[in-house]
């Protein structure tokens, strides 16, 4: 879990990185095509000061996307009991909690790092589970929190909004009439440049988001299970999850935030699902067996 802490760091590092590096060179072709690198200038300083929000307020931007409400005890004394209890298990700060109105199973873990963190969960998910699968996933979902994450997770959300934000600002600018030819460069490599920014940077963004999603929910499943003792409640409630009508599918579907979530959130005919975030159910449910078979 330690060294998944230290790598999960640095891939913070190495993320910002390659975000930079690519805004760049998109920013230098659009400046070359239309021939003012005021644009470019426009690319970079828009890309550092979104990148510096996305840090500090991407964990609310999430909440607020998908409909959570925070709660205090009064509100729901079995669920806050259940998390507060895990945070004393594991010594870490409570995370704020939160609710979201779905009939879907589900939830997610927010935030920057354990002292900055949110933990939501669906009132689908609070009223199909018993107290030992709710315990699991909410397990796991601390798990993220304590592997630093929900930290890579928040970084790589508003990266890709960012880069997505960017392509978008380049399509209505060629659309209302940036066409390049006043003193632009209207050579094959600028135009390429232009293709790249408007179809496939969004397309890269979201491949390295996708890249960082899956073995994450493998380490934080082993890790919430390790901290309840108990890999059967997981285990339980992944299977509740994937033979339940109201499955894991959230009304508001936000493929931009459908990373963080327990289980996936979007559809099974959507085109975002053929780039899928989780690993299948049976997958994590039998690694989850060969924990108890050890134990």
């Amino acid at each position: 879990m330690y060294s998944q802490i230290d790598a999960n760091k640095r891939k913070t590092v190495l993320l910002m990185f390659g975000f930079f590096v690519l805004v760049g060179a998109l920013a230098y072709g659009l400046g070359l095509y239309f021939g003012d690198y005021f644009i470019t200038v426009f690319a970079l300083v828009f890309a550092t000061g979104y990148a510096l929000w996305s840090y500090y307020a991407s964990d609310k931007l999430a909440l607020s996307v998908n409909g959570a409400t925070q709660i205090q005890k009064s509100d729901n004394p079995r669920l806050w009991r259940i998390v507060e209890n895990l945070s004393i298990t594991t010594g870490m700060q409570m995370p704020r909690v939160y609710i979201m109105q779905d009939v879907a199973m589900n939830a997610f873990a927010t935030g920057r790092d354990p002292k900055h963190a949110a933990v939501a969960v669906t009132t689908g998910l609070l009223d199909a589970m018993d107290d030992n699968e709710l315990e699991g996933v909410l397990a796991h979902e601390l798990g993220h929190i304590q592997n630093y994450d929900i930290r890579v997770a928040m970084i790589a959300f508003g990266l890709v909004a960012a880069i997505s934000l960017i392509s978008d600002m380049v399509l209505r600018w060629m659309f209302w009439g940036g066409d390049g030819d006043g003193d632009g460069n209207n050579s094959p490599f600028a135009i390429i440049a232009v293709v790249l920014a408007v179809i496939i940077a969004p397309l890269v963004a979201l491949l390295i988001q996708l890249s960082i999603s899956r073995k994450r929910e493998y380490l934080a499943d082993a890790t919430g299970a390790l901290t309840t003792r108990y890999p059967e409640g997981l285990a339980s409630a992944l299977a509740k999850i994937r033979d339940s009508a109201k499955g894991s599918t959230m009304k508001k579907q936000s493929p931009s935030t459908a990373h963080l979530f327990f289980a996936n959130p979007l559809n099974g005919k959507s085109f975002s699902n053929l780039f899928s975030t989780h690993p299948p159910i049976d997958d994590r449910i039998k690694a989850l067996k060969q924990m108890e078979t050890k134990a």
